[in-house]
């Protein structure tokens, strides 16, 4: 390492904490051995020694924590770090002491070059989620818009409403995986602004939407009530989260029967088929559904149990804290 490390008009020399700190332990050293030899001789009383010996070690403790508060500062700006939040200019090595020894200097730069990475991450982040929700979502909006008119034309025959039903049940499962990806692709996006919302109503939305799409095959859904619970978070990814269990539900229950339960403090979405081992191939990979449901789960903390082997598949989502609802 070089003798000093200069940063702008800052110069810190290499190894000077250890030079201070080996000052304070040899000035220590000879005091004390001093003031024990006149002790071993008789030029000094016994409590004058040990007054000495307790004064010299106090004035030693202090030059040493004076020598440690550099590092004691950047330890307390390190740990009190908030991503997005905290400022990286804070980690400049400019705003350091000039008696910071070379080492803490290095480590100092090191920290901002990589909080000021971090932060411009985050902005990219920020952007590049911002556009592609907004280009993704027009088309995909103008496509909607486009096949529920051309489902009102009086002489499109049944050949085409079938692919016009096609079309829009491709783009309701795409506007669906892009709100998720989207959701999922900011780590700081708690995933809209927390309102509190009734489950019931979200979920019997979410089904009214999914028989549409549903409509035509032989997959049956049922909403059954048994409790009614409101929430205190996001909606919008409760809504997510709940068509991606229900999609995979209605991808495996071939000619079945999808039913979901509203609990005191979860919700339950369940199918059954004449074999549904043999629809799950026996494999316990999860599907894309679920894999993106379990990823919203630990995202804010609703805790997803998974029963896919033997018998019928049964997805759960436990709630924490749920909120009771006014008569």
């Amino acid at each position: 390492m070089k003798a000093k490390e200069v940063q702008g008009a800052m110069v810190f020399r290499a190894g000077a904490f250890r030079r201070r700190i080996a000052w304070v332990f040899a000035l220590q050293f000879v005091a004390v051995a001093i003031v024990c030899v006149m002790g071993a001789y008789d030029q000094a009383p016994l409590p004058a020694v040990i007054a000495v010996i307790v004064i010299v070690t106090g004035l030693a403790w202090l030059a040493t924590s004076r020598e440690w508060r550099p590092v004691s500062a950047l330890a307390r700006l390190i740990s009190e770090w908030r991503d997005g939040q905290s400022d990286p200019a804070a980690l400049e090595p400019e705003r350091l002491s000039r008696r910071t020894d070379a080492d803490l200097a290095v480590l100092a730069r090191g920290l901002h070059g990589f909080a000021a990475r971090i932060a411009d991450y985050g902005q990219r982040e920020r952007n590049f989620t911002r556009d592609a929700s907004h280009e993704l979502r027009t088309p995909l909006t103008v496509i909607r818009m486009s096949v529920d008119m051309l489902n009102d034309e009086a002489g499109l025959g049944e050949s085409g409403r079938r692919s016009v039903r096609r079309i829009h049940r491709a783009t309701r499962e795409l506007e669906a995986l892009v709100e998720v990806l989207l959701i999922l692709a900011r780590e700081s996006d708690s995933g809209g602004t927390a309102e509190q919302f009734v489950v019931n109503d979200v979920l019997r939305r979410e089904l009214e939407t999914a028989n549409d799409l549903m409509a035509g095959t032989s997959v049956e859904l049922h909403l059954e009530e048994p409790a009614r619970f409101a929430l205190r978070g996001s909606m919008r990814a409760f809504s997510v989260l709940c068509w991606q269990l229900i999609r995979d539900a209605c991808l495996h229950a071939d000619a079945g029967r999808v039913v979901v339960t509203v609990m005191p403090d979860a919700i339950t979405v369940s199918h059954a088929t004449d074999n549904t081992a043999a629809a799950r191939d026996g494999s316990e990979r999860l599907s894309f559904e679920l894999a993106i449901a379990q990823r919203i789960s630990d995202r804010f903390a609703w805790p997803l149990e998974l029963h896919t082997t033997g018998g019928p598949g049964v997805a759960r989502v436990r709630f924490p804290d749920t909120l009771p609802l006014r008569a």
